[in-house]
């Protein structure tokens, strides 16, 4: 097949899970891997972005016959409650945790596959950017493939600007801190990702600044000039201060400690976002999403909000 101009500048690996209906997220990165997929004759890595005129060739894969799962009403309700910002071009959704952002790896749906049940007659719906499943806040859907490239042109050139809540161990002291430690991310044979402050790994910045602190935990803002795998979770361990619930990153005595303050998740919240509507105007929107009520209690507990 060839690629139109509204395909173009997608990668391939995002495409094929866009053509390929139902295909794990494994079985993309299989035939890739094995050269199977083919673009202008010539093998691609996953990471190749599509150009207009591209031929590409897919191979029959057999998907399984078993039917997928659909999101339940209740699950569709509460993505609906949460959307926080609509228009004919995107949506911005205040993602509950728990929630992974598509299906694959052993999940039968996620947000985008709820969206799109939601909304059945959307000809487009695709994910801007990722948050892990634990994080929780705001998350971009596109509605047109031409606003989706606007806004990765927005991302690319740091103009899309991306603002976190999270809660931290310990005191954190000496103010606004900049953390330039640049990740490597691993794969385990189980299929866990696991990330590492690494010289060879890729460029990442993070600028941590503390909202409230004590002797126990630090309430933390959290810009990002990159968008590395579990950047921020990975940045504050390597700062001697691990968020509060991480399983993967953190330290089990401080997450029990958290626990008995009402925590039952990863303290990570994408509080808000701000980007261009459209490429000839200099305004930009900012949407926030508020906290959900079980991280204010343990806020509340621990005197860092009134």
């Amino acid at each position: 097949m060839s690629i139109n101009a509204d395909q173009a500048g997608q990668r391939i690996d995002n495409f094929l899970l866009t053509r390929l209906k139902g295909a794990p997220r494994s079985l993309i990165y299989r035939i890739l891997r094995k050269g199977e997929v083919r673009v202008n004759k010539g093998r691609i890595k996953p990471l190749y972005k599509l150009q207009a005129g591209d031929e590409v060739r897919i191979p029959p894969v057999r998907l399984s016959d078993k039917p997928t799962t659909k999101p339940s009403r209740s699950a569709i309700e509460v993505i609906a409650e949460n959307i926080l910002y609509e228009d004919k071009r995107l949506l911005v959704l205040n993602k509950p945790t728990g929630f992974a952002v598509h299906g694959g790896s052993g999940l039968s749906y996620g947000i985008i596959e709820a969206l799109r049940t939601l909304f059945p007659n959307a000809p487009y719906l695709e994910l801007v950017h990722r948050l892990d499943r634990d994080t929780s806040g705001c998350l971009l859907i596109a509605k047109k493939r031409s606003m989706l490239r606007f806004l990765h042109e927005q991302l690319r050139e740091h103009r899309l600007r991306k603002q976190y809540l999270t809660l931290v161990k310990g005191l954190w002291q000496g103010g606004k801190q900049t953390i330039n430690a640049p990740l490597r991310k691993n794969t385990l044979r189980s299929g866990e990702r696991l990330v590492r402050v690494d010289d060879s790994g890729k460029a990442a910045i993070s600028h941590f600044k503390p909202r409230a602190t004590s002797d126990l935990a630090s309430l933390m803002e959290v810009d990002l000039e990159t968008g590395r795998t579990h950047q921020i979770r990975v940045h504050a361990a390597y700062s001697g201060h691990p968020i509060a619930g991480d399983e993967k990153y953190g330290e089990a005595d401080f997450n029990q400690k958290m626990r008995n303050y009402g925590l039952k998740r990863l303290f990570l919240h994408a509080s808000k976002i701000s980007f261009a509507l459209t490429p000839d105007s200099e305004e930009t929107i900012e949407v926030q999403a508020p906290l959900e009520t079980s991280l204010q209690h343990t806020l509340k507990q621990l005197d860092l909000i009134k």
